[in-house]
């Protein structure tokens, strides 16, 4: 082999290496994460999704930095309330990286720095309130340690979104001791609200009888005035129509009639049937004098005429 193809071929070579050196540098950056490029260790740029080339020997391109929101679930802490009660209470950070050079440079092992944070702030927060307060004010605990630990959290380059907490677990003596008094708050609700329905139930009772009452006098009244009312219509009528001694003789032969032809087996005949005639008459008296019926008129004597003498 001549020395010209010896250093063709070598020449071949040599560029076949650069381009496969050149290849090779392209990175393929996916959604939702960035990397990190140094040049010779020192912070160069951020690769963001896309294709990106970085030259090669003196960049170096990091492992991929998910920018996506996330959801770190830490294990239980043991905190001490005001009161001196102990119990476990596990929490849940929403977190975001909004930085991907801050949280490459900001800290050593951030998740751990956060999880140690978390703790921290939670004992600070819960050793300011009683075990009432702590198992009533989870928003407000909430609340607090999102902006005490999105504050601290700034300078890695990490946005906290939210703080959860999960599990609250007081000890079993208090735990059993709030179950006690939740029962005993429920029978007392339903002991309260079944004497409240018991009082209404007596009550709508009362006033039922008491309608039904007033509305069975109402229709006595009713019934006695119109029984009254008919019996004086009657009289009143009877007396205006004048009946003379043997219109009532007749009227009371007529009632010993109806009588003996009735299935009774008794027949009871007054004595003196003048004595009806004398109650009309007493009964007319007596209206004519409170003027409700006019007295009879007496009609005009009649001129006596004498005959001429002869």
């Amino acid at each position: 082999m001549s020395a010209g193809a010896i250093a063709a071929l070598i020449i071949g070579l040599i560029g076949a290496v650069i381009i496969i050196i050149f290849i090779s540098r392209f990175r393929v950056v996916s959604q939702g994460t960035a990397r990190v490029v140094q040049r010779l260790g020192k912070y160069h740029r951020t690769l963001e999704t896309g294709l990106k080339w970085i030259m090669p020997f003196i960049d170096k391109a990091g492992a991929p930095i998910v920018l996506k929101e996330q959801v770190a679930d830490f294990r239980p802490s043991e905190v001490i309330t005001k009161d001196n009660v102990k119990m476990m209470i596990d929490s849940v950070v929403f977190f975001q990286v909004v930085d991907p050079r801050l949280f490459t440079y900001g800290i050593e092992r951030p998740m751990q720095a956060i999880e140690n944070l978390t703790a921290t702030t939670l004992r600070n927060i819960v050793g300011e309130l009683e075990l009432d307060e702590t198992l009533t004010s989870r928003e407000t605990v909430n609340t607090k340690m999102q902006l005490i630990i999105d504050d601290a959290t700034n300078p890695w380059g990490i946005k906290i979104h939210r703080v959860e907490l999960r599990n609250i677990l007081p000890p079993p003596a208090i735990q059993e001791s709030m179950e006690k008094q939740m029962r005993a708050e429920r029978e007392r609700r339903q002991t309260i609200l079944q004497a409240e329905g018991e009082k209404r139930a007596n009550i709508l009772v009362a006033e039922g009888e008491k309608q039904a009452a007033i509305l069975r006098a109402e229709a006595t009244k009713i019934a006695l005035l119109t029984e009254a009312e008919g019996q004086a219509q009657a009289i009143r009528k009877i007396v205006e129509a004048r009946p003379d001694a043997s219109y009532i003789t007749l009227q009371g032969f007529d009632a010993l009639k109806a009588m003996a032809e009735g299935q009774s087996n008794t027949l009871i005949i007054p004595s003196d049937l003048q004595n009806v005639t004398t109650l009309f008459s007493s009964i007319s008296e007596t209206l004519m004098a409170k003027g409700a019926i006019p007295r009879p008129t007496k009609p005009a004597p009649k001129a006596k005429t004498t005959k001429p003498k002869a």
